[in-house]
């Protein structure tokens, strides 16, 4: 399973002390590029490197005064750097400072995730070869259609997860920007060069065109991106949630002992964690939207983005990363009921293989389709009511004259629904 210590890495990264550090991170990346370019003295520069700190405590005290992050985190560093400390900060205004910072903490905290689903994507991919050849009743809109297995339920869910990890690569790639322009984005006071250089320094490519921020869809991106992966999450604990009900309870995610499902009802097993993970789902989407809403802010930038970025940041990467190590638990310890899984195929008397049935009938018989699923339809709406086998239904029906029961019994073979499970398995070779 996930070590437990991983959760709290998302802290770390969105954590006072390393928002600091990182806002250090790249003040010293401009200093250094400030040194090779001659303005700053090389001394200067070694004694900055050498002495430049904080302290998260001291830079709220600063801030109480002076109400200003920024002011007050600079003022700490000056305070332990001494004389050289005047070198600092120079030619930038705070975004250059705050955004370039949080291209890499939303950097780190992709990188983060990614490795989190793909743990999560691995333990799906297992059990799906585990379960590859396992029959159940496929449902659409909830109700039984054709037999499929259980390992290309997970596969489907594999899949899908593997294309949340591709997109948010692609959106950390882009996510991956800094701006070091000034005021307004003209480099008035810092010219390009220096940004370059720091940016080189700091692993970031140069945002082309910013203002005195770098746009904010690439942050909508990551969190849009984020939203769907964690839609993705939500639909696999919504299957689990629904195979877990009393009439299907195929599937049941992990109850612990001495765990307890109900105050008034000791028999309760109810599906908690999947229900969890529904939920913060919602939490997702609706912080996607604040996240597009920063897109438009008045002309070169407002500051109405940032009291939305404090909160909506830290609690996406919190949220997701929990909805995944809570569905690594679940899928970990999936209670899998095989012979549950064989009654439901059954339940419904043979009406799962009413499609092979049309189809074979049209061919063997020597008849339209319409007439064909006239037959079917009229022996299936029988079988429904009055819970009789459809084998034996067709077996009576004086419209099929050419197909023998013994031909009509061999339509009701599960291993034709599963010559090609192999095939689709084999498009993923890692499994």
């Amino acid at each position: 399973m996930i070590p437990r210590y991983e959760v709290a890495e998302i802290s770390k990264i969105w954590s006072d002390e390393n928002k600091f550090r990182r806002w250090l991170d790249v003040e010293l990346a401009v200093c250094r590029a400030w040194t090779e370019k001659g303005v700053i003295p090389e001394e200067d520069f070694e004694n900055i490197k050498a002495k430049a700190a904080f302290n998260v405590g001291r830079i709220h005290e600063i801030e109480a005064v002076t109400h200003h992050d920024m002011i007050a985190f600079n003022s700490c560093v000056a305070e332990t750097v001494g004389e050289s400390g005047r070198y600092i900060h120079l030619g930038l205004t705070s975004s250059d400072v705050i955004d370039t910072a949080s291209s890499l903490m939303l950097g780190e905290s992709l990188e983060f995730t990614v490795k989190n689903i793909e743990k999560l994507r691995k333990v799906i991919g297992g059990k799906a070869v585990e379960y590859k050849k396992t029959p159940c009743a496929g449902r659409t809109h909830g109700i039984h259609a054709e037999p499929t297995t259980f390992g290309l339920k997970l596969l489907n869910h594999y899949s899908e997860l593997g294309r949340d990890i591709e997109r948010l690569k692609t959106s950390r790639e882009e996510m991956l920007a800094g701006a070091i322009s000034g005021a307004v984005g003209t480099y008035a006071n810092c010219p390009p060069e220096i940004e370059a250089r720091a940016c080189e320094l700091l692993g970031l490519k140069v945002d082309p065109v910013s203002t005195q921020i770098i746009q904010r869809d690439r942050h909508a991106r990551v969190l849009t991106d984020l939203a769907i992966a964690g839609a993705s999450l939500e639909r696999l604990a919504l299957e689990i949630r629904h195979l877990q009900r009393t009439e299907v309870l195929e599937a049941l995610e992990p109850f612990r002992k001495g765990q307890k499902g109900s105050s008034a009802m000791p028999h309760k097993k109810n599906p908690i964690l999947c229900e969890r993970v529904c939920g913060m789902a919602r939490l997702l989407r609706g912080n996607a939207v604040p996240a597009i809403e920063n897109i438009a802010l008045w002309h070169e930038r407002d500051i109405s983005h940032s009291s939305v970025e404090r909160i909506i940041w830290p609690d996406c990467f919190h949220t997701f990363n929990y909805m995944c190590n809570t569905m690594f638990k679940i899928i970990n310890n999936l209670v899998v009921n095989i012979e549950e899984m064989r009654e439901n195929i059954n339940a419904t008397n043979g009406l799962l293989f009413s499609g092979r049935v049309l189809v074979e009938l049209v061919e063997r018989e020597g008849i339209s389709r319409e007439d064909a699923y006239a037959i079917v339809q009229d022996n299936a709406m029988v079988c429904w009511e009055t819970k009789t086998q459809l084998l034996d239904l067709l077996a009576k029906d004086a419209r099929i004259k050419k197909t023998s029961r013994e031909q009509l019994a061999e339509l009701f073979n599960l291993d034709y629904y599963m010559k090609y499970v192999d095939e689709i398995f084999a498009r993923f070779p890692e499994l």
